[in-house]
């Protein structure tokens, strides 16, 4: 009798592709698992977006956030400063507390917006300090926003609208914007 190569025998064929389908469906098995986390991720994806506007008709100023995204943000912080000082209310900003600017508020820090929410945080009845602020002094505030989706992926804005990937949201309470 003629010995064959171990190789060659049909129970050895049939075992090797056995084994290598096997190995290929894994490897499907895997790459599909991580196409479905990544569509996952990107199916409640948030995407912050900071604006002013001014109305000279209606006499009014505002800042606003929106998330244009397809999923929830989780606002983590928010630090707002103005000529660079970090402030924890709007009334920290002088031309806010004129006696003259009447304003209304919404609580911007540690909220959910849902998509296709608009936050307006600030909104201020023009008077004339609050038009020399328009005009001169609103370039001087700045707006930080820390805020991750529902996996904890987190990013940072500002008010470039150029969200910047973290790690994670992590900031001095005298830093951070308590309204």
């Amino acid at each position: 009798m003629e010995n064959k190569a171990w190789y060659k025998s049909p129970e050895m064929i049939v075992g090797l592709s056995a084994l290598t389908v096997s190995l290929v469906a894994v490897f499907v098995g895997i790459y599909s698992a991580y196409i479905d986390r990544a569509y996952a991720r990107a199916s409640v994806w948030p995407r912050l977006e900071i604006f002013r506007s001014y109305s000279g008709k209606a006499e009014t100023f505002e800042y606003g956030v929106t998330n244009s995204g397809t999923g929830p943000a989780k606002i983590k912080y928010v630090v707002i400063k103005y000529n660079d000082k970090a402030i924890q209310y709007w009334r920290d900003i002088d031309a806010l507390s004129a006696k003259d600017v009447n304003f209304t508020q919404s609580f911007i820090s540690n909220r959910i917006i849902s998509p296709l929410q608009v936050v307006n945080p600030i909104k201020a009845t023009t008077a004339s300090s609050m038009i020399d602020f328009i005009n001169t002094e609103s370039q001087y505030v700045s707006i930080d926003i820390c805020y991750c989706s529902i996996y904890d992926e987190c990013w940072l804005i500002d008010r470039k609208n150029a969200p910047a990937n973290i790690e994670e949201c992590v900031i001095s309470e005298k830093e951070r914007f308590l309204q």
